[in-house]
C-alpha cells in the first residue's frame, strides 16, 4: 500500500538525511524527511511549511497510527538499501 517514488539523500553532515516522496494508495506526498534525533536515531517527519510567525508547521498529519507506523518503516527501510 505504501511505496517510495524517490529518495533524496543529503551528505551535508546535519541530522537531515533524505528527503523522501510517498505513495499511499493514489496520494503522492513530496517532502517526507529522514533525520537523525538526539540519540542518533533515525525518524521519518512529515513535509513542514514555514508560517508567517516563522514557526515551521506540518502540511499532511497521519491519523493512523498504524499506517503511520507502516509509512515509518517502508522510508527508513528504502533509505537504509
Amino acid at each position: 500500500m505504501i511505496e517510495v517514488a524517490r529518495l533524496y539523500r543529503m551528505d551535508n553532515g546535519s541530522h537531515l538525511k533524505a528527503f523522501a516522496d510517498v505513495i499511499i494508495g493514489s496520494i503522492l506526498i513530496k517532502g517526507v524527511r529522514v533525520a537523525t534525533g538526539r540519540n542518533e536515531n533515525l525518524y521519518v517527519s512529515m513535509p513542514k511549511a514555514q508560517g508567517k510567525d516563522g514557526k515551521w508547521y506540518d502540511t499532511m498529519k497521519i491519523l493512523d497510527d498504524e499506517l503511520k507506523n507502516e509509512l515509518q518503516e517502508v522510508v527508513l527501510a528504502a533509505y537504509q538499501v
